[in-house]
């Protein structure tokens, strides 16, 4: 067992299940997936506190399982159809055989997470699937809200500050990060031919953007599409930043040191002359380790809430409207039943799942 399986989160997280070995088994399960599918996420799951790793991988397991099949399966439509009627059933309390599933219900349900947030986020990957067009910022920032700024509410949730304002600042602090990953990735999309610079910016200069997307190189008028992605990055980075005093403090690190390290790309990538094109741009290990190191003050001493109350940011407004609709109709989830494996079909999933990790990271090579 990993020390995901004997933390106290999954001490925490076990109360309300029938059956704490199987509960333990899933949590594997989606453990194993991130070690291997997902380095990164996995290493920065060890700056949250104990109970709040177990149910953040869980969550992520799934979105990261739902984001490969809507953008690598061969027919995104079914995909989605299918995503649908899985949450369907985790929502119903009836999850089907796939372990992130029966992980999945367990934090759904716990934690209230409503199913409008989880659609949201399916919306937002269907939308890397169909060749959309986002002609101003505010597109942009729409399809951030989706497949971010839902993250960041989830997560707002599952560490449990779950008022409007906090939800506010979580999923703007997503759609941030988002930003920044666009302005890093321009000439890696592009050559997917995926624009997500805002075309208007385009007209603006008299410039073409079907036809720079056919031969995306770099010069100082995408240098310049790219600062104002990171301006507008920074400017929700620091409402995001509000939200760290409505968190536990245990919390706070983690968070802060995400929103850091993401602040970082950006301030490399100006460092590196905002070519975003030819190259893409990393921070150092040693220059993260020192901006956690920082974000460890923030346990004691969060950032001041704003003189004036912040209304949200027009993308995400929804996200918080889902959450709130839910919490004033008193939703109540019902109780779920998991099912149980035999040894031998714990045998059989372990070895598929290592044939899966080791198909994956051939891929990736």
């Amino acid at each position: 067992m990993s020390q995901l399986s004997s933390d106290h989160s999954l001490q925490t997280l076990a109360k309300s299940a029938p059956d704490k070995a199987q509960l333990a088994y899933d949590l594997e399960a989606c453990t194993a997936l991130m070690r291997g599918g997902s380095k990164s996420f996995f290493a920065a799951s060890k700056l949250l506190p104990t109970r709040v790793r177990a149910p953040a991988i869980a969550l992520y397991a799934f979105c990261r399982l739902a984001d490969d099949a809507i953008d690598t399966g061969t027919n995104p439509y079914a995909a989605m159809d299918d995503l649908k009627f899985r949450l369907k059933a985790i929502y119903a309390g009836t999850p089907g055989p796939q372990d992130a599933d029966r992980a999945l219900t367990m934090v759904v349900h716990h934690y209230g997470i409503p199913c409008g947030l989880l659609e949201a986020l399916l919306d937002g990957f269907l939308w890397d699937t169909q060749a959309r067009r986002y002609e101003t910022l505010a597109d942009v920032e729409a399809y951030g809200a989706r497949v971010a700024g839902t993250v960041g509410a989830m997560m707002s949730l599952i560490m449990g500050a779950n008022t409007d304002s906090a939800l506010a600042r979580a999923a703007e602090l997503g759609v941030a990060m988002q930003l920044t990953n666009i302005a890093r990735d321009i000439g890696e999309d592009a050559r997917n031919g995926r624009l997500y610079i805002p075309r208007a910016w385009f007209r603006e200069i008299g410039m073409d953007a079907d036809t720079w997307l056919a031969n995306p190189v770099f010069d100082a008028r995408i240098a310049g599409f790219t600062q104002r992605l990171l301006l507008r990055a920074d400017a929700l980075y620091r409402r995001g930043e509000f939200g760290l005093a409505e968190l536990p403090w245990d919390c706070r690190p983690a968070i802060q040191s995400a929103r850091l390290v993401y602040a970082e790309i950006g301030k490399q990538l100006e460092r590196e002359g905002l070519n975003a094109v030819d190259e893409r741009t990393v921070v150092s290990t040693a220059r993260k380790l020192a901006l956690i190191a920082r974000a460890t003050s923030v346990a004691f001493k969060a950032p001041a809430l704003p003189a004036v109350s912040l209304s949200p940011v027009p993308a995400i407004h929804y996200l918080v409207d889902i959450v709130r609709n839910e919490r004033m109709e008193g939703t109540h989830h019902r109780p779920w039943k998991l099912p149980v494996r035999s040894f031998d079909e714990r045998v059989e999933w372990i070895v598929d799942l290592f044939d899966r990790l080791e198909r994956r990271e051939r891929m990736h090579r």
